[in-house]
């Protein structure tokens, strides 16, 4: 699977009938640069194994493999069971249709024909959270990198004292006290940086409001504190 840039965000809408499609990709290409089309389950999956999308609709009632039947699919496989599902179905439906849609794990369920501005609204929370997901891997990424000390900047090794008989002749006599390193501009530079860093992804997390990151946004303030003490013992 291959991920897209981040501001992308694309979508993939399936459907058997071609007037389907052609609507649905002109109410939601305003959202995105990118939707992709899919004319059967079998194609969707397909095209969700070749690439990363932000939200799929999936029409219920297709030939083959149906609504749910692909849906009960994308959630069944590893690279695609986080992607959210948007099932679409017509007025005169089973009424159980919806509760089916939730078990197999779609996000939401909507019925045709639907406003178009309710559509755009639904997806674009889907899409606005996967590029929030996004932009918060990359900046734990970045801050996994610099706490590594696999960023820029220098770093300082301590060089290996030698065996006697290596190198020069052993000497009788006491050993030369060790230097002890202290803190570059590199160093305190990094420090900054991850300080930066933490402040923009506890941010992200806050902004997240479910429970499960407004914890590690607790756990990234109380690194930050960490951080800043650490900078301040240094300049001591």
């Amino acid at each position: 699977m291959t991920p897209p840039p981040p501001d992308t965000a694309p979508i993939l809408i399936v459907d058997d009938m071609e007037e389907n499609l052609v609507a649905l990709e002109a109410v939601l290409s305003s959202l995105t640069p990118k939707v992709v089309r899919a004319r059967s389950g079998e194609e969707a999956l397909k095209a969700m194994l070749r690439e990363e999308f932000a939200v799929v609709l999936i029409d219920v009632l297709m030939p083959g493999m149906n609504g749910f039947e692909t849906a009960a699919n994308i959630k069944g496989l590893d690279q695609t069971k986080d992607v959210p599902i948007i099932l679409l179905t017509g007025a005169s439906v089973d009424p159980n249709y919806a509760y089916r849609g939730y078990t197999v794990g779609a996000a939401d369920f909507l019925i045709k024909p639907f406003d178009p501005w309710l559509l755009r609204t639904k997806v674009n929370v889907f899409l606005d959270l996967y590029r929030k997901n996004h932009q918060l891997t990359s900046q734990a990424d970045q801050l996994k990198r610099l706490l590594t000390g696999s960023g820029e900047g220098p770093t300082s090794t301590e060089p290996r004292r030698p065996e006697v008989g290596e190198g020069e002749p052993h000497r009788s006599g006491p050993p030369k006290p060790e230097t002890t390193a202290t803190p570059t501009a590199g160093d305190e530079a990094r420090l900054s940086d991850i300080a930066s860093r933490l402040v923009q992804i506890e941010l992200l997390l806050r902004d997240a409001r479910d429970a499960e990151s407004a914890g590690l946004a607790d756990r990234i303030a109380a690194l930050e504190d960490s951080v800043e003490r650490l900078m301040a013992g240094r300049e001591v």
